[in-house]
């Protein structure tokens, strides 16, 4: 899914961690961020939210847009 809306929190050095998204109109809240890596082009953040599902997101610093990657429900 791509195009989501994505509220971060800027860390002491700017860097973006999520702390809640939005999937249509419905928000999910960032329970804990479980592990973040960085790629040559992409950042990806693997998040719980307060559904209970696990979540990658995936953010594009130089267009400034997010995707959902990856989505589990357990």
């Amino acid at each position: 899914m791509d195009d989501i809306r994505v509220a971060c929190y800027s860390g002491y050095r700017g860097e973006q961690t999520p702390k809640r998204f939005w999937l249509s109109e419905r928000c999910i809240e960032v329970v804990r961020v479980i592990d973040s890596w960085l790629a040559p082009d992409h950042r990806y953040f693997k998040v719980q939210g307060d559904d209970g599902g696990r979540y990658i997101l995936r953010h594009d610093p130089f267009a400034q847009r997010w995707s959902l990657t990856f989505f589990d429900q357990t």
